[in-house]
């Protein structure tokens, strides 16, 4: 679900002081592009939306939710919009943020 590899490996490049910043940063934009796919699921942005937060999702560590928007966009892309399986990403990508707040300082300060 996470890739945990790649979170440290950011906290490395960044820094670990800035690394909460980076997160919290993450976060709020991941949330504004989530909560509006889940008031307007299927909007002509949707294959835009779905490259952002797959950019997102990859350099905060969050792989699974990254597949699935990758997934999601190739979709869009090809005219399938409709079928993309918002619910489940939605779901992934709260599940992955739980998991990777919950463990991230467990993880990055050992």
């Amino acid at each position: 679900m996470i890739d945990w590899t790649q979170v440290t490996a950011l906290r490395d490049q960044i820094g670990a002081e800035e690394m909460d910043e980076v997160v919290n940063l993450f976060i709020e934009e991941v949330e504004e592009v989530t909560e509006r796919m889940r008031q307007s699921p299927h909007t002509a942005d949707l294959k835009h939306d779905l490259h952002f937060l797959k950019s997102c999702a990859l350099n905060l560590g969050f792989s699974d939710f990254s597949d699935l928007c990758q997934k999601g966009e190739k979709m869009a892309r090809q005219g399938q919009a409709d079928q993309v399986d918002i619910a489940q990403m939605l779901h992934s990508y709260d599940a992955s943020k739980s998991c990777f707040l919950d463990q991230k300082n467990s993880v990055l300060e050992a």
